[in-house]
């Protein structure tokens, strides 16, 4: 069974993603921006109504993944809010100027998670060598990555996913995300070996499509 998310910005989205099949909500906001930190009233709202697991994603602005100290408090602070308010898990991670995980700065937010799963987000494609950058995330204690391996997509990311797949064995999970529909979600499956997929609700249509090709092995349209 390949674990399906939905990233969702608003508690409709979140709605329209249960009902569609997927297994778990990742909640952000501003996703046409590369995605930042929910409000703590839509956090609630989501928690509170959708009977799926919710990550939240904690980022505090778009663009780099560099983060002031004052920046990396902020974080801190929205990390536990959300833990305190009964999310499933937190997306988050950082980044140092030389591009390289800030193993330091990522332990100081998984630590502030309180034991709840964590995500090092597609800060990861950013980063200059993915084999090292692996090792960087699992050494801070991330339980998954979120990786389009690098590439604009997962789909022409596939190959380098299957051995970032490869590499992390048992220690970690990597879910493929990056522009995955439901017409190229089984290639990037097959291909990556990922157990686990990220994909953008675009509306309940399309989202329950991408499911039925995974739990049905049909393509919409094709019987």
């Amino acid at each position: 069974m390949i674990l399906v998310e939905a990233a969702v910005e608003s508690l409709q989205s979140a709605l329209e993603a249960e009902r569609a099949g997927a297994d778990r909500i990742e909640l952000c906001v501003n996703l046409d921006e590369g995605g930042t930190s929910p409000s703590a009233d839509l956090i609630a709202a989501v928690v509170r109504q959708a009977r799926l697991p919710v990550f939240v994603l904690i980022r505090p602005r778009a663009g780099g993944f560099v983060y002031s100290d004052v920046e990396l408090d902020t974080m801190i602070r929205e990390i536990e809010l959300a833990a305190s308010m009964g999310v499933a898990g937190i997306v988050t991670g950082a980044l140092n100027p030389d591009r390289s995980v800030d193993v330091e700065h990522t332990r100081i937010l998984i630590k502030a998670a309180a034991g709840l799963p964590v995500t090092f987000h597609r800060a990861f494609d950013s980063t200059i060598e993915p084999s090292d950058a692996l090792e960087q995330v699992i050494d801070a204690g991330a339980s998954r990555v979120l990786t389009s391996g690098g590439a604009a997509t997962a789909l022409e990311g596939a190959d380098a996913i299957a051995t970032l797949v490869a590499q992390a064995g048992e220690r970690l999970s990597i879910v493929a995300g990056g522009s995955i529909r439901e017409h190229n979600v089984r290639d990037i499956v097959e291909r990556s070996g990922a157990r686990e997929i990220h994909a953008r609700l675009i509306d309940e249509r399309r989202m329950r499509n991408l499911v039925d090709v995974l739990r049905r092995k049909t393509v919409p349209g094709s019987e």
